[in-house]
């Protein structure tokens, strides 16, 4: 009884240690009295302090790129105050759409009013200073920034990376686009970086570099999220959407790709409480290349104008008028005396591609003519009456002004 009792305790054991040496074998262990031997590998415990491989890391890129954005510190004096109870901002963003800012606000201090006519109540003189970023884009000292950084400015001062300060004068602003060139003195050898030659793609990687709040060198980083998005902040807008945070005295700043390439100039943001939520605008390196080549050479901006007054092609004028699909630029009226009514073009026509290339909307027609020097001949395809012609007109200086 008791050795057919072992006999079957031991047929137990031994199917146990078989399985158990499956079990070895697939686990690439040994048995030992039916224990599997660890594996160092699982042995080994990961420290939570180990990297972890395949994680993107812009540590070399802001190495190369940082020394080459600047803090930019601008003296403000005689500006236009404001009458008692404005709540608007006296630089001109309470004319920009409902939640878009241009980041960058002007801090004001208000000095008290000394000797005013007993009784009369004088406007105080403004003073104050306003803080923004810029880039070095030459060895030489030239840099970009916004416009609404330097407009008003009697003084210009720039923080470089390594806490240096240095004076800067204004060569040229572009208030359209928001640009300016400012020369920084004081040497002939300082870190720049290169404007991207080609545009960023939505799904790219960026980089923000900037001066927020004061904060300089501060260091964000997104991706592209949308491309030409139109703000209603100039004629020409067709910013690149980021959604790395920049805040206010990020304007002027520059986002990089992985290249260390600066792909935009960070100019705007969308924001209903003033901070980032993670919509910004960028100025596209394509149009901040054209803008400071002109305000490097001439100090200003001279753009193509051929004279029309144009209107947005909908769905129904499109169908009013024949056109397949709604597009191009309707010729709302014609300026006497310009280009396009010596080349005859008509109210009612429908500019829908100048030089070969279509016209999606009336925007796009600004652009194209903005970028046409002066001088210059160009070929417009108009549609009228069911069919398409074309005409070739000079175009002309834009008026100032215009």
């Amino acid at each position: 009884m008791m050795d057919k009792a072992s006999t079957l305790a031991r047929k137990r054991m031994t199917r146990w240690l078989g399985a158990a040496a499956v079990a070895a074998l697939i686990a690439g262990g040994a048995v030992e009295t039916g224990l599997v031997a660890p594996n160092p590998a699982h042995a080994e415990l990961r420290s939570m302090s180990q990297p972890i491989q395949g994680m993107p890391s812009f540590a070399d890129v802001i190495d190369r790129v940082k020394p080459a954005v600047i803090s930019v510190k601008v003296k403000v004096q005689n500006v236009a105050s404001r009458d008692e109870g404005d709540d608007g901002d006296a630089f001109g963003m309470q004319d920009l759409p409902p939640g878009i800012e241009k980041f960058f606000r002007q801090f004001r201090d208000q000095l008290p009013n000394q000797g005013g006519p007993r009784g009369h109540r004088q406007q105080p003189r403004q003073f104050g200073q306003a803080l923004g970023s810029g880039f070095f884009i030459s060895a030489d000292g030239y840099a970009v920034t916004n416009n609404h950084v330097v407009e008003n400015a009697s003084s210009v001062t720039v923080t470089m990376d390594d806490g240096k300060e240095l004076s800067a004068r204004v060569i040229g602003t572009d208030p359209k686009t928001d640009l300016a060139l400012i020369k920084v003195e004081g040497g002939s050898d300082f870190p720049y970086v290169r404007l991207a030659s080609q545009k960023a793609r939505i799904g790219d990687w960026v980089l923000a570099v900037g001066n927020p709040f004061g904060l300089g060198g501060t260091v964000t980083a997104g991706i592209v999220s949308a491309q030409h998005r139109d703000i209603g902040a100039g004629p020409y807008d067709d910013f690149i959407q980021i959604d790395a945070p920049v805040n206010k005295g990020n304007s002027g700043g520059p986002t990089f790709n992985l290249a260390g390439e600066v792909v935009g100039v960070n100019t705007a943001i969308y924001s209903p409480s003033g901070g980032s939520v993670g919509i910004a605008f960028a100025i596209p390196a394509g149009t901040v290349e054209q803008v400071v080549a002109a305000l490097k050479d001439k100090g200003t901006v001279t753009r193509g104008f051929i004279g029309v007054q144009m209107q947005p092609v909908t769905k129904e004028i499109a169908e009013a008028i024949g056109l397949k699909e709604p597009k191009g630029a309707l010729v709302a009226d014609t300026v006497k005396g310009s280009p396009a009514e010596k080349a005859g073009v008509r109210t009612g026509d429908t500019i829908v591609a100048v030089d070969g290339e279509t016209i999606k909307e009336a925007k796009d027609l600004s652009r194209k003519v903005a970028q046409v020097p002066p001088g210059k001949s160009l070929t417009l395809t108009l549609y009228r009456d069911g069919k398409e012609r074309t005409v070739t007109l000079e175009v002309a200086s834009q008026p100032k002004g215009a």
